[in-house]
């Protein structure tokens, strides 16, 4: 055949309406039907050394219209779903529409890993004071968590200076060995 036989201009004459009718029925948007079939009858004729004839010209051109659409399918799915990804994207309030920080978000005062570590070694702590002996507790806490002066402590709760000491130094002890046990710590 010759170029004016496989010419764009001729192909929309004889299955333009065809083609577009296709389309509309694939998409349904008018606009994207036009812009199909153009891009049909582009690749047409960039590819018309392919058709040998077998088939007849217009479902040839159909089944490059047929990619096409599919093509199009794809990049709107694609589309919609960088969409839906950006409506659900909690970074989305720092930034622009054309990406641009709003407000760049300041360094933390922390590290993340160290605050989850001290967090784990505070949940431990509490753990291992609840399991002491009830007095050895009292008079930790007392102490170490309220503050509280040995004088009160030892009038409060009936205690020996002295006593008071050794129940510190067990109590001591005892968390140091249930934070070891529970990772905390080098033990020698």
């Amino acid at each position: 055949m010759t170029a004016a036989e496989h010419s764009p201009q001729r192909w929309l004459q004889e299955h333009g309406d065809a083609l577009y009718g296709y389309a509309m029925r694939q998409i349904g948007d008018r606009e994207m039907a036009v812009d199909l079939v153009q891009e049909t009858l582009l690749a047409g004729w960039r590819n018309r050394q392919s058709f040998d004839g077998r088939a007849k010209e217009r479902t040839w051109l159909t089944g490059i219209l047929r990619h096409k659409i599919i093509d199009k399918i794809r990049s709107l799915v694609r589309e919609r779903e960088l969409v839906q990804q950006a409506e659900n994207d909690p970074t989305d309030p720092w930034f622009a529409p054309n990406g641009a920080w709003l407000e760049a978000p300041s360094a933390w005062r922390f590290e993340p890993a160290a605050e989850l570590e001290r967090r784990r070694m505070a949940d431990q702590i509490e753990a291992c004071i609840a399991k002491l002996p009830l007095r050895h507790r009292l008079v930790f806490q007392a102490r170490e968590v309220a503050g509280e002066e040995t004088a009160e402590i030892c009038k409060r709760l009936e205690l020996s200076p002295t006593n008071f000491h050794v129940v510190m130094h067990r109590a001591r002890l005892a968390l140091r060995r249930c934070l070891e046990q529970h990772g905390f710590g080098e033990r020698k």
